[in-house]
């Protein structure tokens, strides 16, 4: 791609990604500037969006280790903190003594407590960047009454590094994949294909741009400009993974997006098999629609999934508790068993395994 056409679109991009920003956030104020519009496109030339794994060896029902961690299913006990947290689902702050702060998702209802676990995990598995999500148990002192059910939450570590971010952008959108340029040492284009894909394949609906990451590895936060030429590495990941295991609708609907094995095993793969355009039509927030494949990055996303076992697929549907979810306001228990799930899993895999896309 020329500078130039880079230059036309990368200005796209920006517009458009500042009117869906502005969209979502309402009367969330813009943060601060860390880096220029100039060096944050540089920083996506040299993302990179995979690293190698050894997939069949990933300990799925342990999880990610790093600080911070916690046991699977472990009891975190912590105090409540008064102070209100963006976004619609069930969420609360709490602080472990003394300076330990966490976000906590809570509620057999919601979908983000069950599909982040599980979707977090299986992209680290395979080598695609992610946070550390952890299914726990919470004990909550000082919560307010309506708070209920918090022995069904889920506790996110973020990956370290500074978020680079602008007045026009927080996050990026899916379209920017293509400003990535391995010339410059950023993820080649099968990885890249590969990464939309496993999107396709979780029906990772809510693909607004707050919820991708562009990450500085290594930096922390700084006050003024970031400087991005002194990364060591630049990332784009996908950072929120609660709308998944469901099927991608236009509202964003956490009935139908999240943990819903109906609607996950209706929502097929492929749009259009014959020419490997991939089925995940746009909602209303999001930027990824129906992206076309390439056989490289078919065939890349095939290979790192046939190395997942039977036995690791058991692992990521128990630890992320996924027939203890319920859908319905009676707190009802899903009907909806592990084997099923993994049967799922499977067969879908099957559809990316089992095609040959064109070109």
């Amino acid at each position: 791609m020329t500078r130039r056409i880079r230059s036309v679109v990368a200005a796209s991009i920006i517009a458009s990604t500042a009117i869906v920003g502005c969209a979502h956030l309402g009367a969330t104020k813009a943060p601060k500037p860390d880096a220029t519009d100039r060096a944050r496109l540089d920083a996506i030339r040299q993302a990179h969006v995979w690293k190698a794994t050894d997939v069949p060896s990933m300990d799925l029902m342990a999880g990610p280790s790093g600080k911070g961690g916690f046991p699977t299913n472990a009891l975190v006990t912590c105090n409540y903190l008064p102070k209100k947290l963006s976004g619609n689902t069930p969420k609360f702050a709490c602080l472990i003594p003394p300076d330990d702060e966490l976000k906590v998702k809570y509620g057999r209802t919601n979908g983000e407590v069950f599909a982040e676990p599980a979707a977090a995990r299986l992209f680290s598995a395979l080598g695609f960047y992610a946070e550390r999500e952890y299914p726990v148990r919470v004990a909550c002192t000082g919560c307010p009454p309506k708070i209920t059910g918090t022995d069904m939450s889920s506790i996110e570590r973020k990956m370290p590094g500074a978020d680079i971010e602008t007045k026009h952008h927080i996050g990026w959108a899916w379209p920017e994949l293509d400003l990535v340029d391995p010339a410059a040492g950023g993820a080649p284009l099968e990885q890249r294909d590969a990464l939309k894909l496993l999107a396709v394949f979780v029906q990772h609906t809510d693909s607004k741009p707050e919820q991708q990451r562009l990450v500085c590895v290594g930096e922390k936060k700084k006050k003024g400009d970031l400087d991005v030429e002194s990364c060591a590495e630049t990332v784009m990941m996908v950072h929120d993974l609660g709308m998944t295991f469901g099927h991608a609708n236009y509202l964003n609907r956490a009935t139908v997006g999240g943990v819903n094995l109906d609607a996950w095993s209706h929502a097929r793969v492929w749009k259009d098999p014959k020419r490997c355009i991939g089925n995940l039509p746009e909602s209303a927030t999001g930027t990824l629609d129906n992206p076309l494949i390439t056989e490289e990055g078919r065939r890349f996303l095939a290979g790192l999934l046939v190395q997942l076992t039977d036995a690791q697929l058991r692992d990521l549907f128990t630890v992320a508790r996924f027939n203890r979810r319920s859908a319905k306001a009676d707190d009802a228990p899903d009907t909806s068993s592990i084997e099923q799930w993994v049967a799922a899993f499977k067969e879908k895999r099957d559809e990316i395994v089992n095609r040959t896309c064109p070109g």
